[in-house]
């Protein structure tokens, strides 16, 4: 299996997280205990680097 599938779903496993951890925040119970990560820009980017990631990875099969 090309390193870039595992790279693919490594990234999955960053935006699963980035999902859950936005969760987290919307739901929190101090809404003044802010965080300084964006994790939608996270998941969103872990998805286009995902994307980029399978289709370089099915190109060079």
């Amino acid at each position: 299996m090309p390193a870039m599938f595992w790279a693919a779903g490594a990234s999955v496993l960053l935006a699963l997280a980035a999902a859950f951890a936005d969760r987290r925040r919307r739901l929190r119970v101090d809404p003044d205990r802010v965080g300084f990560v964006d994790w939608r820009t996270v998941q969103m980017a872990a998805l286009l680097a995902t994307i980029l990631l399978v289709s370089i990875g099915l190109h060079t099969q």
